[in-house]
């Protein structure tokens, strides 16, 4: 009768243990990644100081900038606080993760801009181009904002029972991604 139990037992710490892999190795190439963000921010340096910069990938004419260098300085300047932001999102576990979108949106729109090097003054309109994103994300924060409050007013909980009554765990990438959208 014990071994039953046992097996049991048994099988639900190995699923706990691949879990608690799975986790450590997604842990451990984010922080892998973030540590390496100074690094990638100076990749820029190995770009010539040339109009026209040819890889075996592609071809990049820098336009604007007249300088390959420069324009990649910019545009990392810009990517790596994207990537940050990304990361942020996707492992943030608070209730006001959403407000993320806002910055990310804002990089997302400097990057486009300076890889369209035909624009002069890419970055002084980009709060036009954000209004339609923030008149959806604010409000949403607000009324999940006022939920909290409400059920922690009714109720007595404590903010992180709430916490835990928002969660969703998504089982796979895709459901992820759903929850956040």
């Amino acid at each position: 009768m014990k071994t039953k139990p046992q097996k049991s037992k048994n099988l639900l710490s190995r699923r706990n243990y691949h879990a608690d892999n799975k986790g450590l190795a997604v842990g451990s190439i984010v922080a892998t990644l973030i540590a390496l963000t100074p690094y990638l921010f100076y990749l820029h340096e190995s770009v010539p100081e040339t109009k026209v910069w040819n890889t075996f990938l592609f071809t990049y004419n820098s336009g604007y900038f007249e300088n390959a260098n420069i324009a990649m300085w910019i545009i990392a300047g810009k990517a790596i606080p994207v990537l940050l932001l990304f990361i942020w999102f996707f492992t943030c576990r608070h209730w006001w993760y959403h407000v993320l979108l806002v910055p990310i949106a804002m990089y997302s729109y400097q990057i486009f801009a300076t890889l369209r090097s035909d624009l002069f003054n890419f970055d002084s309109n980009q709060l036009i181009y954000l209004i339609p994103i923030m008149a959806i994300i604010i409000p949403t924060i607000y009324l999940i904002r006022a939920q909290i409050f409400n059920k922690i007013n009714n109720a007595n909980k404590s903010l992180e029972e709430l916490e835990e009554e928002f969660k969703i765990s998504p089982k796979n990438f895709w459901d992820r991604i759903k929850q956040y959208f």
